[in-house]
């Protein structure tokens, strides 16, 4: 698995997902992608309980993790990104998004789906035990 951070969030298909509801955290998994800059891209449904909570509350987590295989998860890197969310209406964000995953193109189209960027702010790294560091956004983009 990759050692450096930013390979590592590129290197996965899906992440943890956290939102915020009613003050208290509420995680599930997503599909995700990355935007020429690098930055994570979602492709989420308003009818569903993580989207609803960002019409409250815009910050998220992120969690990507490289312990597949791995006798001891823990022993695996992962990378914790911040951030927050908004709409992109970006084609070509779309178009890479679809590239990545061409079985969102089924339901892509639907009016309760939508396109959105994480702007990253800072992200916890894990590379395994002992090696943990906070990274500035700058070194995850490109």
């Amino acid at each position: 698995m990759p050692a450096d951070p930013r390979a590592l969030m590129h290197a996965q298909a899906t992440a943890a997902f956290g939102t915020l509801m009613d003050g208290a955290p509420y995680v599930s998994l997503v599909l995700v992608a990355f935007d020429a800059d690098g930055s994570p891209l979602l492709l989420l449904s308003r009818l569903a309980q993580h989207t609803r909570n960002l019409l409250t509350d815009p910050r998220v987590s992120l969690l990507f993790e490289g312990a597949a295989g791995l006798d001891d998860p823990l022993t695996g890197p992962r990378l914790t990104v911040l951030g927050s969310v908004a709409p992109c209406a970006d084609p070509e964000a779309l178009q890479r998004y679809l590239a990545r995953h061409p079985s969102a193109e089924t339901y892509a189209g639907f009016s309760d789906f939508g396109l959105y960027k994480v702007t990253i702010a800072r992200a916890h790294y894990v590379a395994g035990f002992g090696q943990i560091r906070w990274i500035e956004a700058g070194e995850l983009l490109e």
